[in-house]
């Protein structure tokens, strides 16, 4: 089929398919309006929605190994840039970023400005080189460019723990929203969404991954613009969001000025302030604390006859409480910085950082998350799938369009959600709390306490985890139930679309880059696409097993992932396409110490107190990134030079002429 032929099929089908959602969700809303119960709107979103993308999977079904691998190298630029912008934006994007813009205001921003900041470095210095030289994975060019299996088998390392600590995010987002809509525990929707991310990209690899990804780009979009165009003209009359969400700073500014001073607000903050006191006496008092803690439960279980209402309360409490000694004061220490924090006046949300370690940090965090965009694994194998090199470039610019209409809406959500939360929420009484904070609250996404016993909601108790923002925004603000589902759709596909892409790669890491090029080079084809399905299996249950012990908000855990990537990967990449001098020793010490370091201190800075000069944990990658530039220009330079067919090689992909690189595999 010719090409212009394959584009015109491509938008014709998914023109078609937008239609018939668009018509989906007007259905759904008329059938609302008639009575429908909401559980069944829940039910129609997940699992109409979970239905289509399995469809394409089956369609798209494939033994052919280019064709599992990088989808053929057919796709065209712009279909490759919305699959890549569904790939690249997570459930993160999605549920997380609004959330964390919603809590700490202009420092959010450092998100926003990473991500898409990265795809600039992504575009000019990687995406369009990795196309010229073809193939098929990442370890595949570290082995070509480096020489031997050992930078194959450290592109395999840092591959799978940069796509296991992000397929972990994923799969937590999809469990938040399959046990809120379906009214599963957390711990079951886990599972029942592994069902839906495996039916994408099981049978059909990187192909079926693609054009599932565009259909869930479409579903995501729309999902992401309809509550943000709502709530916009709901509060200013026009369905502007991105130039009318300043109304809404302005009531946000208004209203926390306003909460300084409320008497109401600060009894309830100093009572934040003498939890945090408690905190801290029980945290220096382990373990001694933490047994005293559990004896006084037992004992006010023991004492309360069978049938007694509080008998429930205390069973959950002795549930709940830590295991040992050790995760007390894991535990305690979280609930420490949240009290300290709810302790404060609400920052004012649009003011930059005033202290240097905080300019610090979000400048840290703005520079890791640009870095590991351009290092993830599973965004770099998207650029392999286009058919010639100028359509990597092409789609690595479309990919970045795409990208932008959510980040652009962003911020608008994130406002018009606290306007909301300040001007309905704030003031009103306990008795009369909305159904949407109970529904929120079973999750445990949210929690509102009368921690001053007047019956009135205070802006200093109202809890609100980052992924509750976007999801429970349509509900907060009184839209129409379709639209909260329609959200929890888009949210779905988000997490699907990136799980189905890190899958993909992990399972080629393992079957293609392990197996097949390191230990049994005589694998047929087929048992090749074959054993990378087994493993796709075992990599998504992992990812599931962990995801289920809620390890940490999925903003912080995608961070996690982003530095890992930026201190290990983005260098060898980048040294290896614009350094003739890199050799293997520089790539791989290089590659070594900043994966290191930057391991020693996120685990370090998360569970072990551990402080280099104020960084977050978030921000590891800081530390990784430089130690790794310098270690292997250090030792690259220390060392004899790569051969002359390396060099040549570099200059080869260097300049990204023709429509496939040399060294395409069968």
């Amino acid at each position: 089929m010719a090409g212009e032929t394959f584009v015109e099929r491509l938008r014709k089908i998914y023109a078609i398919y937008t239609g018939v959602f668009l018509a989906f969700v007007i259905v759904l809303g008329i059938a609302e309006k008639m009575g429908l119960p909401a559980k069944y709107i829940g039910y129609a979103f997940m699992f109409g929605t979970i239905a289509v993308y399995a469809a394409i999977g089956i369609i798209s079904r494939t033994g052919q190994l280019a064709e599992y691998y990088v989808a053929g190298r057919r796709v065209p630029a712009v279909f490759n840039g919305m699959a890549t912008a569904a790939d690249w934006m997570s459930a993160a994007s999605f549920i997380g970023m609004a959330g964390a813009l919603y809590l700490q205001g202009y420092d959010g921003l450092a998100f926003i400005m990473g991500w898409t900041g990265g795809y600039v470095l992504l575009a000019v210095l990687i995406a369009p080189y990795l196309r010229k030289f073809g193939k098929y994975t990442i370890p595949d060019f570290l082995e070509a460019r480096y020489g031997g299996k050992f930078p194959r088998a450290m592109g395999i390392i840092a591959t799978m723990l940069v796509s296991f600590t992000y397929l972990v995010a994923q799969v937590t987002g999809v469990g938040i929203i399959t046990s809120r809509f379906l009214g599963l525990p957390y711990e079951i929707g886990v599972f029942l969404g592994l069902v839906g991310i495996l039916v994408c990209s099981f049978l059909g690899g990187m192909r079926a991954v693609t054009w599932t990804q565009v259909a869930q780009y479409i579903v995501l979009i729309i999902a992401y613009m309809i509550p943000a165009i709502a709530i916009s003209y709901k509060h200013t009359g026009i369905p502007i969001p991105q130039i009318m969400y300043g109304q809404a700073l302005s009531t946000i500014q208004q209203k926390q000025e306003l909460l300084k001073n409320d008497p109401k607000e600060i009894e309830v903050r100093e009572i934040w302030k003498k939890r945090s006191q408690e905190l801290e006496a029980k945290i220096k008092g382990l373990p001694t604390s933490w047994e005293e803690g559990k004896k006084e439960l037992e004992a006010k279980l023991a004492a309360l006859p069978p049938g007694d209402p509080e008998r429930a309360k205390i069973e959950k409490a002795l549930k709940d409480y830590p295991k040992s000694a050790k995760e007390a004061k894991e535990k305690w220490t979280a609930a420490k910085r949240q009290a300290d924090a709810m302790a404060k006046p609400p920052k004012p949300y649009t003011q930059p950082p005033q202290k240097p370690i905080d300019m610090i940090n979000f400048l840290a965090l703005t520079f890791c998350l640009m870095v590991g965009t351009a290092g993830l694994p599973h965004v770099l194998m998207r650029f392999y799938t286009t058919p010639t090199v100028r359509e990597a470039r092409t789609s690595a610019g479309w990919a970045l369009f795409f990208i932008f209409l959510l980040y652009f809406t962003a911020p608008a959500y994130a406002a018009f959600a606290r306007s909301e939360v300040l001007q309905n929420l704030v003031g009103t009484a306990f008795a009369t709390m909305p159904e949407w904070v109970k529904k929120w609250a079973g999750v445990g996404l949210v929690r509102i306490e009368d921690l001053n016993k007047d019956g009135i909601i205070q802006f200093a108790e109202i809890i609100l985890h980052a992924d509750a923002i976007v999801l429970a925004t349509p509900e907060i603000a009184g839209l129409p139930y379709v639209i909260a589902g329609l959200v929890a759709a888009g949210g779905l596909a988000a997490a699907l679309s990136t799980a189905d892409g890190l899958l993909i790669t992990m399972s080629n890491a393992i079957a293609h880059d392990l197996y097949y090029k390191m230990i049994n080079p005589n694998l047929s084809p087929s048992t090749r696409v074959k054993i990378g399905k087994a493993l796709l299996l075992i990599v998504a249950a992992a990812g599931a097993y962990v995801a289920s012990f809620k390890l940490a908000i999925i903003v912080e855990l995608v961070a996690w992932a982003f530095s890992l990537a930026a201190a290990s990967l983005f260098p060898a990449l980048v040294l290896g396409v614009w350094d003739k001098r890199m050799n293997r020793a520089g790539a791989m010490a290089g590659m070594a110490v900043g994966l290191g370091i930057t391991l020693f201190y996120l685990i370090g800075s998360r569970f072990y107190g551990l402080d280099w000069f104020g960084i977050k944990t978030i921000s590891s990658g800081i530390f990784g990134i430089p130690a790794n530039i310098i270690t292997a220009l250090i030792v690259s330079r220390l060392t004899p030079p790569p051969s002359k067919e390396l060099q040549d090689f570099v200059d080869s992909v260097r300049y990204p002429k023709g429509a496939v690189g040399a060294g395409a595999e069968e």
